[in-house]
């Protein structure tokens, strides 16, 4: 049986420079644990690092292997956010270099949403229920 279930996060390169960003932007979040490589081409990136954005544990490593792939917006980060100025302020930091997939708006399904895909790649959907 699964003892944790959490979301793992592959970076290029830019995993504690992510990982500082979500936790700055969400109060109430944390580093926990953060292991770096000690020696060769990839000596001071990521090994592996823990993290929680509002309670949520996450995992981001840099990986040392370069793939053909990257983050895609198939699987995405969804936040309900308390108000609209947290949801403007979400959306504005987190689109802010990225990519606009969907802008804020009344979509039918919530008071506001919006969906963006940030500097470092990862997708964010963004609520006001």
């Amino acid at each position: 049986m699964a003892t944790n279930i959490r979301t793992h996060l592959t970076f290029d390169g830019a995993a504690e420079a992510a990982m500082n960003f979500y936790v700055d932007l969400f109060p109430g979040s944390e580093v926990i644990k953060v292991f770096h490589y000690d020696e060769g081409e990839n000596k001071g990136k990521i090994q592996h690092a823990y993290f929680t954005l509002k309670g949520r544990e996450f995992i981001c490593i840099d990986t040392p292997i370069k793939h053909d792939w990257g983050f895609t917006p198939a699987i995405s980060i969804f936040v309900d956010c308390e108000s609209e100025e947290e949801l403007e302020r979400l959306y504005s930091a987190l689109a802010a270099d990225g990519k606009i997939l969907m802008p804020l708006d009344n979509w039918g399904f919530s008071q506001r949403f919006g969906w963006v895909s940030d500097h470092f790649g990862v997708s964010w959907q963004l609520n006001l229920p």
